[in-house]
């Protein structure tokens, strides 16, 4: 099932909620960009940020860089590539919203945390005067809210998807972190997205295969992913038996903390990471947060990583 988005204005007082929130963030966002991003963060999330226009002599001064030296040494003068800014970039979130991501050993959820990032994103995205749109999918279907540009329509854009509801919790799924699938569009979204987009996914990320269409919108498009794992996902408490929620059952387990369990779960997550890593082999192209830990902070250190 896809739903159609609500109009910029409009969409009550659910979405109106999240506008404090956001213009929190929003501030944080600005300060992240003029004292620790550096103005940087526009050309270095796009890679160079040019497109190739045609070849011309070479002249005096001209980035060596860029010589082609194919051409040169077919018509025995230095002819160099010449450049045009890409002024418009697209940046579509896709928000994988399973009944995973309810699980929290904490203060937050691992939801909670998630859009927390995905709002900063967003806002980031809007300091920078780029085009932003989401989707948002959980198992009953997705909400496709179209790209937009400029403070007011990305701030609604966001609220919009902060102020969606949760996945709905169900129950005979088949083990831990597993959950069921979001009904993502991946084919639409690899006919629909323009030229120059950039995809972010984020979600919890199990071990499963690949998303039919994923690996074609990895050759088309710029491809990112954004997980956020709670602290017991790591490592088991200490101790003995204890209690948690889970929001896949939608109910509560009880857990021994045997050897038999944590070797159980030190095997579920290798495998998570080896799936994880097969979506985005690059490791520049994803990003690991926790539920503890600052998320601008994860932000602004993924950045500098890709700066670098």
């Amino acid at each position: 099932m896809s739903d159609k988005a609500p109009k910029p204005g409009g969409g009550g007082s659910v979405i109106t909620s999240q506008l404090p929130l956001l213009r929190q963030l929003e501030w944080r966002v600005r300060h992240a960009v003029e004292n620790v991003l550096s103005g940087e963060y526009r050309s270095r999330f796009r890679g160079r940020g040019m497109e190739f226009d045609q070849v011309v002599k070479y002249e005096f001064g001209d980035d060596v860089r860029d010589i082609d030296w194919n051409v040169t040494a077919r018509l025995g003068e230095p002819y160099r590539k010449k450049f045009v800014e890409e002024r418009e970039v697209t940046l579509l979130l896709v928000f994988d919203d399973t009944p995973t991501l309810r699980f929290g050993s904490g203060a937050q959820s691992k939801r909670e945390a998630l859009l927390e990032l995905a709002g900063l994103v967003m806002l980031l995205s809007a300091v920078n005067r780029d085009r932003v749109g989401f989707v948002h999918a959980n198992p009953a279907g997705h909400l496709f809210y179209e790209p937009v540009r400029g403070r007011g329509a990305i701030l609604h854009a966001a609220a919009t998807l902060l102020s969606r509801p949760p996945s709905p919790v169900e129950t005979g799924f088949g083990g831990p972190g597993d959950g069921s699938q979001a009904a993502i569009p991946w084919k639409f979204l690899a006919r629909a997205a323009p030229k120059h987009s950039v995809f972010l996914w984020l979600g919890d990320f199990p071990p499963r295969p690949a998303p039919e269409g994923w690996a074609v919108l990895r050759r088309r498009y710029q491809t990112m992913g954004f997980r956020v794992d709670d602290p017991w996902e790591r490592a088991m408490p200490a101790g003995d038996m204890f209690a948690a929620y889970d929001p896949a059952a939608g109910r509560l387990v009880t857990l021994e903390g045997s050897a038999a369990e944590r070797a159980a779960q030190a095997d579920w997550r290798a495998r998570r990471e080896a799936a994880w890593q097969e979506l985005f082999p690059d490791p520049l192209s994803r990003l690991v947060a926790t539920t503890e830990e600052n998320r601008l902070n994860a932000l602004v250190r993924f950045f500098h990583a890709r700066m670098r």
